[in-house]
């Protein structure tokens, strides 16, 4: 009886050893997942260095000689959109959806979005609150001068550009539609805060609303239901959206198209992945027989 213990116990130290060994081995074999790459740039029009965190299609090569759209991101760190705007972008290039090229995501990681997203107001209490803002036009020059032919030396690109922004990314967006048009060539508007220095915008006049423009450019507004804004002359976000959409849609110009996207279902926060996702369909429209 003894014996039939003592081996019963060997037994078991035996399975235990086996089975820390194991874990052991699983534990070492193990290693990150990778989603992109982090790149940095420096900028002279910022005076600062700049994240950017970068997703390349599956089978990109840089000695290929096949090249991808770009798609900008605001509020582009890990902790922002990056990540879930990139799953919606990788889910809808695949083979069996194949609503939306092979593309390259750029990322741009916030440092101080109060300062970069928003031109000069002219509301004093704005001014105390937010006493960084107003320098949307050095961001701009970042993104025209520096980050643009940055991506485009450094990886495999075609002439299209799209921007992401949301709220003051949004503003940002509307701003560079109407006074750098050519920069982009997709434009998605999401929950635009077009209430800054009381919706001054709305009253810009823009290339892009004259017969003359020439360059084909596809815009995308969308808004939840968000009500009020926060400031000091109430204004409604869905009515600004709109607002906006409707002057883009008032250009003489045959090459700008404007779609404008209302979610009740969805609030401030949380509208932006829907209308990316909406945006592919308004972007790259599928036969109907697919």
């Amino acid at each position: 009886m003894n014996r039939l213990f003592a081996l019963a116990f060997l037994f078991l130290i035996s399975i235990t050893a086996f089975s820390q060994n194991k874990k052991s081995k699983t534990t070492e074999t193990t290693k990150p997942f990778v989603l992109g790459v982090i790149d940095e740039i420096q900028s002279k029009e910022l005076g600062e260095n700049r994240i950017l965190n970068i997703y390349l299609p599956e089978g990109y090569n840089p000695a290929d000689a096949v090249k991808y759209p770009v798609i900008y991101l605001l509020d582009g760190s890990a902790n922002e959109d990056f990540i879930h705007i990139t799953g919606l972008v990788q889910f809808n290039s695949f083979e069996w959806i194949n609503q939306v090229p092979k593309s390259i995501v750029v990322g741009i990681a916030t440092v101080d979005r109060k300062r970069d997203f928003t031109f000069p107001t002219t509301l004093e209490k704005d001014k105390t609150r937010f006493p960084t803002t107003g320098h949307s036009d050095r961001f701009i020059s970042f993104i025209e001068k520096e980050l643009q032919p940055f991506i485009e030396k450094k990886y495999k690109t075609t002439e299209s550009k799209m921007l992401i922004g949301q709220s003051l990314g949004g503003l940002l967006g509307s701003e560079i539609l109407l006074k750098k048009p050519a920069l982009f060539n997709k434009y998605v508007i999401v929950s635009p805060s077009i209430w800054w220095d009381n919706g001054s915008i709305l009253n810009l006049d823009s290339a892009i609303l004259q017969e003359n423009f020439k360059q084909p450019t596809e815009v995308y507004i969308a808004v939840g239901k968000e009500g009020l804004t926060p400031t000091e002359i109430p204004r409604v976000m869905e009515v600004d959206a709109n607002l906006l959409a409707e002057k883009i849609q008032a250009s003489k110009s045959k090459n700008i198209k404007v779609y404008f996207d209302y979610f009740p279902n969805e609030n401030h926060g949380s509208a932006l992945h829907q209308a990316v996702s909406n945006s592919f369909k308004f972007f790259y429209p599928q036969p109907e027989n697919k």
